[in-house]
């Protein structure tokens, strides 16, 4: 049996540029965190023939052609796979879909690199996640950018610019212990109990930037150069300044959808500002999912968030990106 993991992210700063509508006409940048929350991945060749399907439902495709997932079904038929009888994918995740921390692109990457060894064929970190946005961007059409296969994929807290042409360079960012450590101590993310695809809010940013919507287009050319501030502040050491760069960057991608947000999450957004919170918002497209802080009060805010009814989930750097576990 083969076992990959990928983990999650948190978006640090500049999500949004990674979309390629964006980036092939300004070029993209961001800063993104991969956190030790994973998507699990197992692979098999069974001695009963049929191809058997275990994620969040169960499937027994006659053929490869017959899977109902989509990126299970790509991938396999990418990979020359296509004749597959005697095969057994399995996937267990550690947070559930939807709440923004990119588990599609985890779940890609894991997936890949476990066919990968079926095949007996390597493929290192910056090609599995181009294959994996081949995957999703190119083969399902999915309205969606680059940063989750990649983070997924290299792990760390890394800085990827996006150029014009589709190539992606990546850059893990030497920050201190102490700031590491800062980091850990004093960034708080809360579930929202809401949980959403991102794809209606992200196609309607596609669209807009697609027909060089002004008001889009500086959106997210502000949003960008928050992404440069964000490296440049986590490189000094100053995060209290990331949580201002945060609050800013959390306006602007309010106004990019009115979907974005909603009253009751602005309203625990407040209560957090009032708790002990410098900045914050809402990680992944919006609409739901986590509630990302950073506080210079972190367990005043930790207390407020609990009593008004949200879970905390602790925040630890993922450095070893996606990993085989087994084979």
């Amino acid at each position: 049996m083969i076992i990959t993991r990928s983990p999650l992210r948190i978006s640090i700063g500049g999500g949004g540029t990674d979309l390629p509508s964006y980036y092939r006409e300004h070029e993209g940048f961001l800063v993104a965190m991969a956190i030790q929350k994973h998507i699990y991945v197992s692979v098999q060749r069974t001695l009963d023939p049929g191809i058997l399907l275990k994620y969040s439902q169960l499937e027994r495709p006659a053929a490869v052609a017959d899977i109902q997932h989509p990126i299970i079904r790509e991938s396999l038929q990418c990979l020359g796979l296509d004749d597959e009888r005697n095969l057994e994918i399995t996937s267990v995740a550690d947070i559930p879909a939807g709440t923004g921390l990119g588990s599609s692109g985890s779940f890609a990457t894991a997936l890949l690199r476990a066919l990968h060894i079926l095949k007996r064929a390597h493929i290192d970190p910056g090609a599995l996640a181009e294959l994996a946005c081949h995957i999703e961007l190119d083969r399902l059409g999915e309205p969606i950018g680059k940063q989750d296969q990649y983070i997924a994929a290299f792990g760390g807290l890394t800085a990827f610019s996006f150029a014009r042409d589709g190539q992606v360079v990546a850059e893990s960012l030497p920050v201190s212990a102490e700031t590491m450590e800062d980091l850990q101590d004093n960034t708080l993310m809360f579930f929202t109990g809401r949980t959403r695809s991102a794809g209606a809010i992200l196609a309607e940013q596609d669209a807009r930037s697609k027909s060089a919507d002004a008001g889009m287009t500086a959106n997210l050319d502000r949003v960008k150069a928050l992404g440069y501030e964000t490296r440049d502040a986590f490189l000094a050491g100053k995060l209290g300044r990331w949580g201002e760069i945060m609050r800013e960057h959390w306006e602007a991608k309010k106004k990019r959808s009115a979907g974005m947000s909603s009253p009751q999450i602005d309203a625990w957004y407040d209560l957090a500002m009032r708790s002990g919170a410098i900045g914050g918002k809402l990680v992944g497209a919006g609409g739901g999912g986590f509630l990302l802080f950073y506080a210079d009060d972190a367990r005043r805010l930790r207390a407020a968030m609990r009593a008004a009814g949200l879970a905390e989930v602790r925040l630890h750097v993922d450095v070893e990106g996606t990993k085989v576990l087994d084979r």
